[in-house]
């Protein structure tokens, strides 16, 4: 088994919830094999606290989570991102900084809960499907055999995944 560990740069415009969301279930499932990272194009100044008390609920760790700016990983310095994955269509649509290292990148679009308004079991719902989709998602990026599969193949599997729901 390779001791490689591949790092993963999630992106959205506000970097308040779903790149958040996601950076820290693959943390956390990656157990070492993966450092995953988010930023947005346009920060939010801190993140969202329904997002954060959602991870907490389900055991996912929140410490270090802050909102940041996807500038921050293109600078000298920076960790080289294997793979950069867009999480919302706005982000999606936008044009990135250019990533050293010339990652493998894929969309894979995840409404937005932040705006939900209604009830609080309305809004609760809305982040447990954000949750749960991504959660879905980076488990079959998890068992993918990256050390096996070339650029193209990886490329392929990467942008499939982001057609799958919860």
């Amino acid at each position: 088994m390779s001791e490689r560990v591949y790092n993963v740069l999630f992106l959205c415009t506000a970097n308040s919830a779903r790149s958040l969301m996601a950076e820290s279930i693959l943390n956390q499932l990656g157990r070492g094999r993966f450092a995953a990272y988010s930023a947005g194009s346009h920060p939010a100044p801190e993140p969202n606290p329904d997002a954060l008390a959602y991870l907490r609920r389900n055991n996912i760790e929140t410490r270090n989570l802050r909102s940041k700016d996807w500038t921050e990983f293109a600078q000298p310095g920076a960790p080289k991102m294997d793979f950069v994955i867009t999480v919302c269509d706005k982000a999606a649509g936008e044009v990135c900084p250019v990533w050293p290292g010339q990652p493998i990148s894929a969309h894979w679009g995840v409404e937005d809960p932040v705006p939900v308004r209604g009830s609080d079991e309305l809004r609760q719902r809305a982040f447990s499907e954000a949750y749960h989709i991504l959660n879905r998602r980076i488990s079959i990026f998890l068992s993918l055999p990256l050390e096996k599969l070339d650029r193209l193949a990886l490329q392929r599997e990467l942008s499939g995944i982001g057609k799958i729901s919860a």
